[in-house]
């Protein structure tokens, strides 16, 4: 049966009062889980609803006492891949993207951060923020300090955690059979993924991404690429066995359309089944979906790309034990992107059910 309770949803009455009491309700812990521009899409929309002290949070109602995002650095491509052979640090791109998108937009600042020198010989296609955090990781020799340094710099509204500060690997095994190392040629493949590794196979993550997802009250997991901003995050040691015994909501944000080598022709469901054959265990309680169709003019657009959205095939995502809440996620302004309606979604879960218990 499909569930919608949430699908628009703000805070519900029971959050706003206990028992007829006006006493303030207890404002959730939030932990985002994943990488590339899913992640900081998402971040945009939860930080307008951080509490701050002193300062409304960006003109929308407090409903979040603390948010966290933890995030991928398995990238090798770009800047970052540049920045991580030169200087044999970890990739600092999906994190800078996060730190840009938990500040204030309009700042001169997060602006800058995100610049790419358009020339300059070695400085071109360089981002600002990757080589800022480069700079502070030299200085302070430990990169997670780096971040943290950077994120205060920018005054962001949450922590941002590298999921391992451990220099790891990714290793997938193909569809034929072929292990392909590395994100940037997994992604240029052809093939499909069969399963995804990380080498080393035991990177350990911050004792502080554990702890944010032990006392979180809800926890998202997408969207983003099902394997390199995902899966990749759920194969650092124990993050899954954290995940599994989490007291807090943990939810499954699906991908509206297919993605190459990555989920090509999946459906919603199997999207989870492929992160379960990672995790060796369920870690969902809910997903959300989008069942909405898009325009004729996006879906020529996307299928020229070889992508397709998303099949929500509602009953196979409750016969694995997993509430979803279906609705119009998605925005088609140019490039297909969840809709701002998802933050309700996930902020109504939040202050809607009751903790997971031991």
């Amino acid at each position: 049966m499909t569930s919608q309770p949430y699908a628009q949803a703000g805070v519900s009455s029971s959050a706003q009062a206990e028992s007829g009491s006006l006493a303030e309700p207890k404002l959730p812990r939030v932990v985002a889980i994943g990488g590339g521009s899913g992640l900081s899409t998402l971040l945009r929309g939860l930080r307008k609803h951080v509490a701050a002290p002193g300062a409304p949070a960006a003109g929308a109602p407090a409903l979040i006492s603390d948010l966290a995002a933890v995030v991928s650095v398995t990238d090798d491509g770009g800047s970052s891949g540049r920045l991580r052979q030169d200087f044999n640090m970890l990739p600092p791109g999906d994190l800078r993207n996060c730190m840009v998108a938990l500040s204030e937009e309009e700042d001169l600042l997060a602006q800058l951060f995100s610049h790419r020198f358009r020339s300059g010989g070695s400085l071109q296609n360089h981002s600002f923020g990757n080589l800022f955090v480069a700079a502070l990781t030299e200085i302070t020799g430990d990169f997670a300090l780096a971040i943290e340094l950077a994120s205060k710099v920018l005054a962001t509204r949450g922590r941002i955690y590298p999921v391992t500060t451990a220099n790891a690997t990714l290793v997938a095994r193909m569809d034929d059979g072929e292990w392909v190392r590395g994100e940037t040629n997994i992604n240029a493949s052809q093939k499909h993924i069969a399963e995804l590794m990380l080498d080393p196979p035991d990177p350990v993550p911050l004792p502080e991404t554990v702890e944010a997802i032990e006392r979180a009250d809800l926890i998202t997991i997408g969207p983003g690429s099902l394997y390199t901003s995902l899966i990749t995050n759920l194969l650092v040691r124990d993050l899954s066995a954290a995940l599994v015994r989490a007291r807090g909501v943990r939810v499954f944000v699906c991908n509206l359309m297919t993605e190459a080598n990555e989920s090509l022709g999946l459906t919603a469901s199997e999207h989870i089944l492929r992160i379960y054959e990672h995790t060796r265990a369920p870690i969902f309680d809910y997903a959300l979906v989008n069942t909405a169709p898009f325009s004729a003019e996006t879906l020529a657009r996307y299928a020229a790309e070889g992508a397709a959205p998303i099949v929500a095939d509602v009953e196979r995502i409750e016969a694995l034990g997993v509430r979803c809440i279906t609705g119009n996620f998605a925005s088609e302004d140019g490039v297909v992107r969840h809709a701002g309606c998802i933050t309700g979604a996930l902020l109504g879960l939040a202050h809607s059910v009751p903790a997971r218990k031991d």
